[in-house]
């Protein structure tokens, strides 16, 4: 697939450095200066994916060629300037990232400098795979994770949304990559869940069926429902106001430390990748450093639940 990212430029603002400009209303959002880089998220493989979940957040699908791969220069180009400018973690997301044929050596090129996270939905990690990323994992100072993709922990409620077999295939993953010698990290969303995780007895649900399964070690990130992508829905949630932000660590919402590189430029935050209001530049990652426009409704979940895509 054509690569349309153009390759950074040096200069610009170092780490710790917030982007000029005060927060500020612009159409019905305010603005939020970055305050510091920590955290680069590629969206390596577009929004092309095997599967087609009924609520993912940026619609990706079997059929969705929209936005361009990032070839493996690219990633390198920008790895380069990330550290320059600080960032302390790598993650890579899509699409589904490991239908990248280059996805191995995209990795191996990332570990020589930071610890990397890939969100996947596991159902193309082969035995192989596993051990390669192992391999990878092992050969570095840094740490590789794995997110796996469920949504519920009965296989056919799982499947009912992402597609038939899908559980299985992820449980499967995620047990090959733990007998590989990797900690794989499930990742579900409150979508099926019937409210907040926590009150719901989720984690105990998902952690019992996973030790079952034949899991040593579970581990479990849930994330609140975001009304984008195939469940856009404008009526939940909404834009932050400047007055939200008085009083408020920015720093609790992530695209006051986090970009994405996207094909088609650099983006705010990785569940509205492809959307004009998150687009904070174009070319190098010093372009895309200005500040965030907090206008989506999506935005209203971040600063009322804390939530974060990142593994922390």
């Amino acid at each position: 697939m054509p690569d349309r990212v153009s390759s950074p430029r040096p200069g610009g603002p170092g780490p710790g450095t917030a982007v000029p400009g005060a927060r500020e209303r612009a159409g019905g959002g305010a603005r939020l200066p970055l305050e510091e880089l920590n955290v680069l998220w590629f969206q390596v493989t577009g929004l092309l994916c095997n599967l087609e979940c009924a609520h993912c957040l940026v619609d990706s699908s079997p059929r969705n060629e929209s936005m361009a791969f990032l070839s493996r220069e690219t990633v390198r180009t920008y790895l380069r300037e990330a550290e320059a400018l600080g960032v302390k973690e790598i993650y890579f997301t899509g699409g589904e990232p490991f239908l990248h044929r280059e996805m191995p050596g995209i990795l191996e090129d990332t570990l020589a400098s930071f610890p990397a996270t890939v969100l996947t939905n596991g159902t193309l990690i082969t035995e192989r795979v596993a051990e390669e990323l192992a391999g990878l994992a092992a050969r570095s100072r840094y740490s590789l994770e794995i997110r796996v993709s469920l949504d519920h922990p009965d296989p056919e409620r799982n499947d009912a949304l992402r597609g038939a077999g899908t559980h299985a295939k992820a449980v499967r993953a995620l047990l090959r990559l733990e007998r590989a010698g990797l900690l794989p990290i499930v990742t579900a969303t409150e979508y099926l869940l019937g409210g907040p995780a926590a009150e719901g007895g989720a984690y105990a649900r998902f952690r019992d069926m996973l030790l079952a399964a034949g899991l040593r070690r579970p581990r479990l990130k849930i994330i609140p429902v975001f009304h984008t992508g195939k469940i856009e829905d404008p009526s939940e949630g909404g834009a932050i106001g400047e007055e939200m932000l008085r009083g408020f660590d920015p720093l609790l919402l992530q695209c006051a430390s986090a970009r994405v590189v996207a094909a088609d430029g650099i983006y705010a935050c990785p569940i509205l990748v492809g959307q004009r209001v998150a687009l904070t530049g174009r070319g190098s990652l010093v372009e895309g450093l200005g500040a965030a426009r907090l206008a989506h409704h999506a935005c209203r979940t971040c600063y009322e639940t804390g939530m974060t895509c990142a593994n922390s």
